[in-house]
């Protein structure tokens, strides 16, 4: 009987340092920016919002990298709940990736690429959809390609995305400006309360930092996990948190706030500003370009999910869910079926919706897994850790609360759409039980 083929380790430093930038570098840092001047209406408040939200994600990175050295298992955060609390968080977590979090993430972004599209060239509102399908597709049968060709593609796309933020960022620093940027003291905009201001900005960028944790699902492609995972998660957001900071900084110095706040299009004027007519166009290609490889990013992350969980039976369908392609080595049915939940996304979502229930829903999970990293220390002291995180207890202490602010206050203010977030998880329980009932 022909064996069934393996998972290849053909994933190095670099391409993973690149899916981590390039997965989490997408729209959020041309796009959320509208969003978190509108709740700060204030410089300093917008610069404190994205430098906190960049350094509560590398506290975050910094504690979940030491469960990613320890148990270094494709499935990433899925392989560290059932490790620490049991097969049912686990599974419940893989659900909400399979059923929410990857295809919303490629659904949203799909949909800004052909917001992007239209705008750039002036094509008709009836393009939109179809161009959208076309971009989630595409990425989809490059992965098919296999993990190696993924991989290359998105080093690839984030060198060339990474070129117009640097473009805006030299040429904006040093570019006169007629628009006073404070940064002290920290306020919000008049007659704003300010902790409400500073937790509305701080959930506005959470989207534009989030993906940072897939990395983890392709540990069982890299070649040395033990070594590699933690530089790329720990390198790829420290640049991360200062590309963020600084491109803000030169959009804030650039416009002013009440042309910022709640306009989609303020990175096209920023650069219009800097560079003249044709720097709207060249950052909507560095949008299209940046968008591009973070679906990629989510699409070659994503689809190792159900093909890990499906290789222990944790679902209905398994046989075929674990099916590699006998050339390429890439679970392609598994891919089949995130790209069906995303284009059934696309047509039904919106941009907003869709990345606000993914972080929302995300995050819960995140701190269950910063709480399990003083869960294993405690019950298993011997357990090999290649990497330990710098600033025990503290680091983790810090990623724990900064999770439960984001999961309190979504619930708090946005109390319809995360009863419909932890409705979709949830019901990953009658399908849990009732596929082991039926095994």
């Amino acid at each position: 009987m022909k064996s069934q083929p393996s998972l290849k380790r053909e994933i190095g430093l670099f391409s993973a340092l690149s899916t981590v930038m390039g997965t989490v570098i997408g729209g959020g840092v041309f796009f959320k920016v509208a969003a978190v001047v509108g709740a700060t209406q204030s410089t300093s408040l917008t610069l404190l919002a994205w430098v906190l939200g960049g350094l509560l994600t590398l506290c975050g990175g910094l504690s979940a990298a030491e469960l990613a050295a320890a148990i270094p298992k494709t499935g990433g955060a899925i392989k560290y709940l059932e490790y620490t609390y049991g097969k049912l968080p686990g599974f419940l977590m893989g659900w909400a990736l399979i059923l929410v979090y990857y295809p919303a993430n490629i659904a949203a972004l799909s949909i800004i690429f052909s917001t992007q599209v239209l705008n750039l060239f002036n094509l008709s509102a009836i393009w939109h959809i179809p161009i959208a399908v076309a971009c989630a597709a595409s990425l989809a049968g490059l992965n098919f390609l296999g993990a190696q060709v993924g991989g290359a593609f998105q080093s690839i796309a984030l060198i060339f995305k990474l070129i117009p933020l640097a473009i805006i960022v030299i040429f904006g620093l040093l570019a006169p400006s007629n628009v006073s940027v404070s940064l002290w003291p920290v306020s919000a905009g008049a007659h704003l309360d300010f902790w409400h201001a500073f937790s509305s900005g701080l959930l506005a960028t959470m989207f534009a930092y989030d993906g940072w944790i897939s990395i983890g699902n392709i540990a069982g492609e890299m070649k040395s996990p033990e070594k590699d995972l933690p530089k790329a998660i720990i390198g790829g957001l420290t640049l991360i948190t200062l590309i963020y900071a600084i491109v803000n900084f030169v959009f804030l110095k650039t416009l002013p706030l009440d042309q910022l706040a709640g306009n989609q299009n303020a990175a096209s004027q920023a650069a219009q500003v800097i560079f003249g007519p044709a720097g709207g166009k060249l950052v909507t290609v560095g949008i299209l370009i940046s968008v591009y490889g973070a679906i990629n990013g989510y699409t070659l992350t994503g689809m190792r999910i159900p093909f890990a969980m499906a290789s222990e039976d944790a679902l209905p369908f398994s046989q075929q869910l674990k099916k590699l392609s006998p050339h390429t080595y890439v679970p392609y049915f598994a891919g089949l079926v995130q790209l069906g939940i995303s284009l059934l996304m696309i047509f039904m979502g919106s941009f907003d919706t869709l990345t606000d229930m993914l972080v929302f829903v995300m995050w819960i999970f995140n701190v269950m897994l910063f709480v399990a990293l003083f869960v294993l220390r405690r019950r298993e002291p011997q357990l090999k850790r290649p990497y330990r995180v710098p600033g025990y207890p503290v680091i983790p202490i810090i990623a724990i609360v900064g999770g439960l602010f984001i999961v309190v206050v979504t619930i708090v203010t946005q109390t319809g759409l995360a009863l419909v977030g932890v409705g979709l998880t949830l019901l990953g329980i009658p399908v849990y039980y009732g596929h082991r009932y039926r095994n």
